[in-house]
């Protein structure tokens, strides 16, 4: 069994070839999906995050709205970008969110990607520190803001507060409990998913890695998944983590389909250069339910994940990525064991 879910990237162009050209319509289309999904029996909805680009940019009025409209799906997002965030203000919305979803946020944080700009993050007022970098300070912020969602007062009272104070230090509010087991990590090595499981957080690992030994995608994913777990067991933590990995998933099952998605029935992974080093991207799969069924068994990976998130095309409308969504589910999921 696996729990199945859906990630948009919330793409929006003015181009007419798109079904999506505002942001406008990106938020809108992504609450819509989310609530079409729930109906269909998928158990996820996430959603990227990418500052200066025509995406979706700020989750938390997103993530709330889709939480107001659905009552069973989880919400979160894959990833939030920790360098530009203020972890005490996201600390609030993140609780409020919850709140709201009634305890559904699955919220997925990480070190960030290539930007639109350069160094983005400066423009949101924050700088590392003289002899840090922006890794670095994207952990403290994570570190941070891990610490304040536990719910423990730190804060010293105003003698003469506006409205009375609780005894003692005072904590962030609103406090969700439970929220801390439920934050992920987006790692993009198998050193950083380790690292993951000493923070006590889910790991979350995309269609890309930055690094290549040289083995298939998958096969090098499972072995991160791998780390993370032995890094999990030797830290102590008394719950048991959940992993997510990432896939582009197109059952063809509609001349529509064919002509979108036929083109990468021959699809493999591929080798390049992220940031000055090696890095490996998954392949997509798509082709007839048979071939894909065959093909996705071999996935050591999704194999070895509890989650899988199906990356959907946005900008191709919400009927279509419910279209796609449910042929995964009809076609796929049953004979792969997910269902």
């Amino acid at each position: 069994m696996k729990n199945i879910g859906f990630l948009s990237f919330g793409h929006w162009t003015p181009s007419p070839h798109s079904q999506t050209r505002s942001a406008s319509e990106a938020l809108l289309q992504s609450i819509d999906l989310a609530v079409a999904a729930e109906e269909l029996g998928v158990d996820g909805a996430y959603f990227r995050v990418h500052h200066f680009a025509r995406q979706l940019a700020s989750p938390f009025p997103l993530l709330a709205a889709v939480g107001a409209r659905t009552s069973r799906i989880e919400i979160g997002t894959g990833v939030i970008d920790m360098r530009y965030e203020n972890p005490l203000y996201m600390a609030e919305d993140a609780g409020a969110a919850d709140l709201i979803a009634g305890g559904r946020l699955q919220l997925g944080i990480s070190r960030g990607s290539p930007e639109q700009v350069i160094d983005g993050f400066r423009y949101f007022g924050y700088v590392p520190e003289e002899g840090s970098d922006h890794a670095a300070m994207a952990r403290e912020h994570t570190r941070v803001f891990l610490e304040v969602i536990k719910g423990q007062g730190f804060a010293a009272p105003s003698p003469r507060p506006m409205f009375p104070n609780p005894p003692g230090l005072l904590r962030i509010e609103p406090y969700s409990e439970g929220l801390r087991d439920r934050i992920w990590w987006g790692a993009g090595s198998r050193s950083t998913a380790e690292w993951t499981a000493e923070q006590g957080m889910n790991l979350m690992s995309s269609t890309l890695l930055t690094e290549d030994t040289g083995v298939p995608f998958h096969q090098l994913q499972a072995e991160q998944i791998q780390r993370f777990r032995v890094a999990w067991k030797a830290a102590g933590h008394e719950r048991e983590p959940r992993v997510s990995v990432s896939r582009s998933i197109f059952p063809v099952v509609s001349d529509a389909d064919r002509a979108y998605f036929g083109h990468e029935a021959g699809s493999q992974d591929q080798v390049g250069f992220l940031e000055g080093g090696a890095a490996r991207f998954g392949k997509t799969y798509a082709g007839e339910p048979d071939k894909l069924v065959a093909a996705l068994a071999d996935d050591e990976a999704i194999a070895a994940a509890d989650t899988l998130l199906l990356t959907v095309p946005n900008q191709l409308g919400v009927d279509y990525n419910v279209h796609v969504l449910d042929a995964v589910l009809r076609h796929l999921a049953p004979d792969l064991g997910w269902r």
